[in-house]
């Protein structure tokens, strides 16, 4: 029920800009905006036009359901080394790694930001879904010296899109200077934040940590700035859609391995040496032998899209897979999936079916991302 739903911070100005609200994750959240006024005349609103506005301007999304935690300790950066597979070790003060959270068996458990803040402690955000399951597990799993502190009194917002660089260097001067994947604390127009830059449309942005009781405050400071509009979890969807980044529980689960899923580059060199990391003997396995199935783009070759759980037809015409994210993809313009198949149909190019409807309808195999990354490195 809607009064079971949990709000963020920005509940109030979500409704004052028009926004159309769904149950996500347990949150009553945006999916798009019927825009009036000023913001109108920036951007019309609706999954199209924010995604559009976010690929030629900059978009303003709120993420505050996602879970943000503090990890801290002198055994920290070890203790999270033995859940995920990347350089934990080897994060410089101020930087930011992508990473998975791993399972006993090899499988994902969610797939998380890890900074590292400079003062012996760990920034961790993980899905919306999972933050509880999340938090659970690191607690069982961290040695004592090692605190795993929530911070559900923290807003999180992205801005995102190739003007969001310009927009946040003239209220936080700073912030022009860092490149993908820097992260720092430092104040946004007076207002104490932590800045990373990173995002998941697959475009330069930020992602702004800010105390709850101040994120409306930003929120609207940001707004107020010409180039930026509002966008919902429809446009994020799409956005990350064309992008060829994951889902968790949709394009990755616990059912799922890094080498399948096409996330080998998130071991770090030096873990491929060690495979000391939660599941990392199945993982290794997984690599030496080839993995059962692998994650690709999928391009239908007419204009229906294929939505998740479509079945993915070989050409001699047996199942061999499903759809796990898919939807038109506005940039592209045409539809656009990704979806497991076997490898020796992971080829670009691969014929293959979706049955849509009842109907197979010719689609192949298409090289990932489906938009080109512009992330400023």
């Amino acid at each position: 029920m809607a009064d079971d739903l949990r709000t963020t911070p920005l509940a109030a100005l979500h409704r004052e800009l028009g926004a159309r609200m769904v149950a996500f994750a347990g949150y009553s959240m945006p999916v798009q905006y019927d825009f009036s006024g000023e913001m109108a005349r920036r951007c019309r609103g609706g999954v199209l036009a924010e995604h559009l506005h976010c690929r030629n301007r900059a978009a303003l999304f709120d993420v505050s359901h996602m879970g943000q935690a503090l990890v801290s300790g002198t055994g920290a950066a070890a203790a999270l080394e033995a859940l995920v597979p990347g350089d934990i070790l080897g994060l410089k003060p101020g930087r930011q790694r992508y990473s998975l959270l791993m399972a006993d068996d090899g499988g994902i458990l969610d797939d998380l930001m890890i900074a590292n803040l400079g003062d012996g402690s760990f920034s961790v955000v993980v899905n919306a879904a999972r933050k509880e399951a999340d938090f659970a597990y690191l607690r069982t799993r961290l040695p004592a010296d090692v605190t795993l502190t929530p911070q559900p009194d923290r807003g999180l917002l992205a801005l995102q899109g190739p003007h969001a660089g310009a927009v946040l260097a003239r209220l936080c001067p700073g912030a022009g200077a860092m490149r993908f994947m820097a992260v720092a604390a430092m104040p946004v127009e007076g207002i104490a934040c932590v800045i990373s830059r990173s995002g998941y449309t697959g475009e330069d942005g930020f992602e702004i940590s800010v105390a709850a009781g101040e994120t409306e405050n930003l929120a609207r400071i940001l707004l107020h700035e010409p180039e930026v509009a509002p966008a919902g979890l429809g446009a994020r969807d799409s956005l990350r859609l064309e992008a060829g980044l994951c889902l968790y529980g949709h394009d990755i689960d616990a059912t799922t391995n890094p080498v399948e899923a096409g996330l080998t580059w998130a071991i770090g060199k030096r873990r491929k040496m060690e495979w000391d990391f939660a599941g990392g003997a199945t993982v290794r396995a997984a690599l030496h032998d080839g993995p059962r199935r692998v994650r690709v783009g999928i391009r239908a070759n007419g204009r229906a899209p294929a939505r998740e759980g479509t079945e993915i037809i070989a050409p001699n015409g047996a199942v061999v897979g499903a759809i796990t994210s898919g939807g038109f993809g506005p940039s592209v313009g045409a539809p656009v999936a990704m979806g497991y198949v076997p490898p020796g149909l992971a080829v670009d190019g691969t014929p293959i079916a979706l049955l849509v409807r009842g109907k197979a309808l010719p689609a192949h195999v298409a090289p990932l991302p489906f938009q080109p990354h512009r992330y400023l490195r």
